[in-house]
């Protein structure tokens, strides 16, 4: 068995999300010199089960492995017609980690370093195509590049979330939320703190509000829901100012 080989493979297997329980499994087939095997294992997120079913290929020697691409299924145990399958592919041991392919699966973008055909890094946004489909069934996978002008820091910014306040809380926030995942926040106004979910959406250059249920708020409602900023003391003590002018001015020209 290649060693070297192996230990890039449990390397790849790591970096993606999919552990080391896998390692014991991959050495024993590499050892018996298997042309092509599978190996799979099941997460869990937001309560939901994921399988993987990871795909290892033999080269033309037989003395190199390549993990070349996984299988995802999301399970909906109630009614398994509606489980959610799609194939993702490895570049090299990078590509789509574990929780990405499920955050994409789940309809949300993940934003990627990724490389051109000259080997040149570039960043974008890569969501599911639900409309276009590969001869297999699998979803395409819609490329919005940095050119695209997705900007999500200034998206969010100037919307009330208090996360954004300290430097630290909003490098988690942003991190969250590039990696896929819809992340709560907080928002202040006049009624009090109320807390809700986002999650990015380079398609239409904003983010998407969910509610503590993780039901999407529509823009309509949206706009009954938004906080507006509090009215300083001043300005309230100067509307209360005035209020009785206003009645006054009306009064005189009932009178008039």
């Amino acid at each position: 068995m290649n060693t070297q080989n192996a230990e890039f493979l449990k390397k790849s297997l790591l970096n993606l999300g999919f552990g080391d329980k896998l390692n014991a499994e991959l050495d024993k087939e590499m050892a018996t010199k298997t042309p092509e095997f599978k190996l799979g294992l099941q997460h869990e997120f937001n309560q939901k089960t994921v399988d993987y079913t990871l795909h290892f290929k033999a080269g033309d020697s037989q003395d190199m492995y390549f993990f070349n691409k996984y299988d995802a299924t999301i399970n909906h145990k109630d009614d398994p017609t509606k489980n959610i399958d799609q194939t993702f592919f490895i570049n090299k041991g990078s590509g789509i980690t574990a929780k990405e392919a499920f955050n994409l699966m789940e309809g949300r973008a993940v934003h990627k370093q990724l490389y051109n055909l000259e080997g040149q890094k570039y960043q974008a946004w890569l969501t599911l195509d639900d409309k276009n489909l590969t001869e297999n069934g699998n979803k395409k996978i819609k490329h919005y590049h940095e050119n695209y002008g997705y900007d999500l820091e200034k998206t969010i910014a100037g919307k009330g979330i208090k996360e954004l306040d300290d430097p630290k809380t909003k490098e988690e926030l942003l991190y969250s939320l590039k990696k896929g995942n819809a992340q709560q926040i907080s928002i202040g106004g006049e009624d009090g703190e109320k807390k809700y979910f986002i999650a990015a959406n380079p398609q239409f250059k904003t983010v998407d509000l969910y509610d503590h249920q993780m039901k999407k708020i529509k823009r309509e409602e949206l706009l009954h829901t938004d906080q507006k900023p509090a009215r300083s003391l001043k300005q309230r003590e100067q509307q209360k100012e005035d209020a009785p002018a206003k009645k006054q001015s009306r009064k005189r020209k009932l009178t008039a």
